[in-house]
């Protein structure tokens, strides 16, 4: 989903409708003031490669991408390749070969992403990955601190329900935020030796949340014991919402996720919602500091390696005592939320808020 408003192309490309949009900004930032490249920023033209695109949370984090290289003035091209991982490699080559000055990896499979990343690297193209790792020091890793979202959440899920509970996890291995959120649950569950895993499932398949549904019915069938679902990607846990609703467990079933949306507020702050808390960046705001991060790569200046965006519990509870409806109002009354105050120099224009 690509937001129409700043949309001035559009071609498909290869399978599945992958999409290359072409997004033009110029004369956001005051020249003058600005490093090179950014002196004269409508030549800078830099690419984001996506993985996943699915979700409001895709949806937002490219929003980010967008408002910060318009702030920059820099010319924004976005490669879609929507889960097909020997295509997003070959994206990076298509960016590559446009010429651009640097590249946003967001999201990927290790195996195809590593050799392409190099590429570009070889090529003397910028890189920087957000959620995918690309094992090389080089490549500055954009993250949300994935094993803090985790951690807060499970936090949590201990306060509501003690250290003795059966639990339903989702995951699906090789993607690295899940692995890192992973990292916490196998370390929760040896902290908490009475939390009983009965049930592992998961999908990346599309229409993701659908598809979880599907799983997490039948594995609350197999096992109506089960009292707390891990599900620590938002459209997992949207998945796990459906199925306990239809399920008429919510009563039963509490649910402890990662990621936040309008749409999961909206779901979280139902009557009787199942849904009871989430640990959140915004993703927007992660998608402006991965933007940033590759600005100051092309700057000449070191953003460090390890690009970390600090997390936010956000509860039901929470949600309905503020009578938070939607991401504005979530960053207004969470002013923690709205803006990360990580790899910002002097120099870095910032987007309009």
């Amino acid at each position: 989903m690509i937001d129409r408003r700043s949309l001035f192309g559009k071609t498909l490309i290869g399978a599945a409708g992958a999409a290359c949009i072409a997004l033009g900004f110029g004369g956001a930032a005051q020249a003058a003031d600005m490093p090179k490249p950014f002196d004269n920023p409508g030549d800078v033209k830099i690419a984001l490669v996506r993985y996943l695109s699915t979700g409001d949370f895709f949806q937002a984090y490219l929003a980010g991408v967008e408002r910060q290289a318009k702030a920059l003035g820099v010319d924004l091209r976005v490669f879609d390749s929507r889960q097909d991982a020997a295509l997003q490699a070959d994206m990076v080559d298509q960016a590559i070969a446009l010429g651009v000055d640097g590249i946003v990896i967001q999201h990927g499979l290790t195996e195809s992403m590593k050799a392409a990343a190099q590429r570009a690297l070889d090529a003397g193209i910028k890189v920087v990955a957000f959620d995918v790792n690309v094992e090389n020091d080089k490549i500055p890793q954009v993250e949300q601190s994935d094993r803090d979202l985790a951690r807060l959440a499970l936090e949590q899920a201990i306060k509501d329900n003690g250290e003795s509970f059966n639990a339903g996890y989702v995951y699906v291995p090789g993607i690295a935020p899940l692995d890192r959120r992973d990292e916490t649950w196998v370390k929760f569950k040896e902290k908490y030796p009475g939390i009983k895993e009965l049930a592992v499932f998961g999908t990346l398949d599309n229409p993701i949340a659908n598809s979880v549904a599907n799983q997490a019915a039948a594995a609350l069938r197999a096992n109506p014991q089960i009292t707390v679902m891990f599900a620590p990607y938002d459209e997992f846990a949207k998945g796990v919402k459906i199925a306990v609703d239809e399920l008429g467990m919510t009563d039963q079933v509490d649910i402890y996720s990662a990621d936040v949306s309008t749409a999961d507020i909206s779901a979280m702050r139902e009557p009787g919602s199942a849904w009871v808390a989430t640990a959140a960046t915004n993703p927007a705001v992660v998608g402006e500091v991965s933007v940033r991060a590759l600005a100051m790569l092309l700057a000449g200046e070191d953003p460090g390696h390890n690009v970390i965006v600090p997390p936010t519990l956000i509860t039901q509870k929470a949600l309905n005592d503020q009578d938070i409806k939607n991401m504005e109002e979530l960053g207004e009354k969470l002013p923690q939320f709205s803006h990360a105050d990580v790899a910002v120099p002097a120099w870095m224009p910032l987007p309009k808020r």
